[in-house]
């Protein structure tokens, strides 16, 4: 991690579970964290549960990504304030309330495309853009996807909804970003972690009381682990599964 050390890393989804769990463990190892949220005082909150020495590397950001406009603000807040994101953390997610055939669900379907799918490439659009105009060549982009990105099982009383269309989408969007970096000629690198149930807010109490689930640090210490690989390694695709998983 030395090369990273006092570098810039903004994390969306950060007011709680695998995005909370990121922040702690990239500013504990000497990076500069912008951790984005809709919820303020949550990211707040995280600030003061820091040690004292590392609360100044850590800046709690506002940031619906669902909104564009919201992420182009805050990414030019990070270029003039900290000097631009050479990491970025795709975390931010939603599950859907609605099923895909329930009526008048329009509104939940877009939310989760928004966020899930279009959230992940203006974050990502933005951090690139930011590095390209500092000539940093060697950033990394890691996306929060899901086992249901790449092979959807069957959960009865369990609906998957809209979310895994949406990672489905992510993990095409993982390798359309990783041939734009190629073709612009950069070292950027991107990673796909896909884990299987972890215990979040997002998920159900019924499916924690049935199912083996990891832990929000697990993740992080893959995302940690995935960023400090030397130049020559790139780390496209990362599945976790948590031991005695049936899917």
């Amino acid at each position: 991690m030395n090369r990273w050390m006092n570098r810039v890393a903004v994390v969306s989804g950060s007011s709680s579970g695998i995005g909370a769990a990121c922040c702690k463990d990239l500013v504990a190892k000497g990076m500069v964290v912008v951790g984005l949220a809709r919820r303020e005082e949550r990211l707040q909150e995280l600030k003061a549960s820091l040690p004292k020495d590392q609360q100044s590397r850590f800046h709690a950001r506002k940031c619906d990504v669902s909104v564009e406009q919201q992420v182009v603000d805050t990414f030019a807040w990070v270029d003039q304030t900290l000097g631009g994101a050479d990491v970025l953390v795709n975390n931010a997610g939603i599950l859907g309330k609605l099923d895909i055939t329930d009526p008048d669900n329009a509104a939940d379907l877009r939310a989760v495309l928004d966020t899930n799918v279009l959230g992940v490439s203006w974050c990502t659009r933005e951090a690139f853009l930011s590095q390209q105009r500092r000539n940093v060549n060697d950033g990394h982009v890691v996306i929060i996807n899901s086992i249901v990105g790449h092979k959807i099982p069957v959960t009865p009383g369990v609906g998957l909804k809209m979310y895994a269309p949406s990672k489905y989408a992510v993990t095409a969007l993982t390798e359309i970003l990783r041939q734009e970096f190629q073709l612009k000629k950069t070292q950027t690198k991107i990673t796909s972690i896909s884990p299987g149930v972890v215990d979040t807010e997002i998920i159900d109490d019924k499916i924690k009381e049935a199912m083996p689930m990891l832990r929000a640090q697990d993740i992080a210490d893959a995302v940690t682990y995935c960023i400090q690989t030397p130049p020559n390694v790139q780390i496209h695709e990362l599945t976790i599964k948590p031991v005695g998983e049936m899917f």
